[in-house]
């Protein structure tokens, strides 16, 4: 059987409910090829390059396997084009994606400074990746689907708040599962009813999916142990905490702890990184892998990500990622826990 391949009884399981589905924003990505403080002179620009957290996302999900869905909305122009043509030619549904006459396709053109952090320059309030509505089309995806993924970012976008309610209603009653990204700045949570939004989506997430302090805003406690406890205690199920080049651990409701030493890459361009893996370990899980292969596959997924320029470009199926773990050391300072994490891991 070929490395990439998944066996039709796992996919059975991970498509019985239908397709995992995320809403939010689709963008194109211009990138400058120097680095700088800005973009106040003329300089030398690479790209577009599909892009947009939940596109990401819903794209390596897709590659790994399973049915992956996205809504969302793109302008009747080229960006547009560049990124329902990926998303559709690496398996993603996107019968969802609404095209705007009107309205250009979001964008975001990026530079790096010389510490290595990023400054953008957006167009996505005024495009098309604000004109998110309940269509027919996503109702129709809604109502045969197994999984809802919400990411923090969605939550700059009008209109998302009732879309995700009614996702969340029609999907849970079929049984199905919600999964969180809580990439959400803490200054948003003081905007109108954004924290109490945010505190309903951690009450109904089954999976929630922090970055490092992420886990603490996600809480609403400080402190790792705390955080988890009180995450818990409000019905999620399994957290996969991002520990970047510290690697990734899973928590159990059952008091399960598994830690999956991070894999060591050249950093080319660190956008994506996250939401790959989380489109890795969501697909994994949904395929019915165990805790510790699903982190392992989330952990190469999002490292082979920034070896590559471009926010997408990196994003890999299950072979692609297999022939990666093969060749790729990991950090040698995380590797006696994940060794301890592994011995423990969870059998499903």
């Amino acid at each position: 059987m070929p490395a990439d391949a998944i066996s039709s009884q796992a996919k059975l399981a991970a498509d019985a409910l239908g397709p995992t589905v995320v809403i939010g924003e689709i963008l194109v990505e211009i990138m400058a090829k120097s680095r700088g403080d800005g973009f106040l002179e003329p300089i030398e620009l690479i790209g577009p390059y599909p892009s947009g957290a939940p596109a990401i996302f819903i794209d390596q999900c897709a590659k790994i396997g399973g049915s992956a869905a996205i809504v969302a909305s793109v302008g009747d122009d080229d960006f547009g084009r560049i990124n329902i043509e990926r998303l559709r030619s690496d398996g993603a549904d996107i019968s969802a994606i609404s095209i705007s006459p009107d309205y250009p396709t979001g964008s975001a053109f990026v530079r790096y400074r010389d510490d290595g952090s990023r400054d953008f320059v957006y167009n996505i309030g005024k495009s098309a990746a604000a004109l998110l509505s309940l269509t027919a089309e996503a109702k129709a995806l809604f109502a045969r689907a197994g999984h809802l993924h919400v990411m923090g970012t969605a939550f700059a976008i009008p209109g998302v708040w009732e879309m995700m309610d009614h996702a969340i209603g029609v999907i849970k009653q079929r049984g199905g599962s919600v999964s969180l990204d809580p990439n959400l700045r803490k200054e948003l949570l003081g905007h109108g009813q954004t924290r109490e939004r945010f505190a309903k989506l951690i009450d109904v997430a089954d999976l929630v999916l922090p970055s490092g302090d992420e886990l603490f805003v996600a809480a609403g406690v400080e402190g790792e142990t705390a955080a988890v406890t009180a995450l818990f205690a409000r019905g999620v199920t399994e957290i996969a905490l991002k520990r970047g080049e510290h690697g990734s651990t899973f928590f159990g409701a059952d008091g399960t702890r598994i830690d999956c030493p991070a894999f060591r890459a050249t950093e080319v361009d660190p956008t994506g990184a996250g939401d790959c893996f989380g489109g890795a370990y969501v697909a994994c899980r949904r395929l019915g892998m165990p805790a510790f292969k699903a982190l392992e596959y989330a952990n190469a997924a999002g490292a082979r990500n920034v070896t590559m320029q471009g926010p997408m470009e990196g994003a890999a199926s299950r072979k692609q990622l297999d022939e990666f773990i093969a060749v790729t050391p990991k950090n040698s300072t995380s590797l006696d826990t994940a060794e301890r994490g592994q011995a423990r891991k969870l059998e499903d």
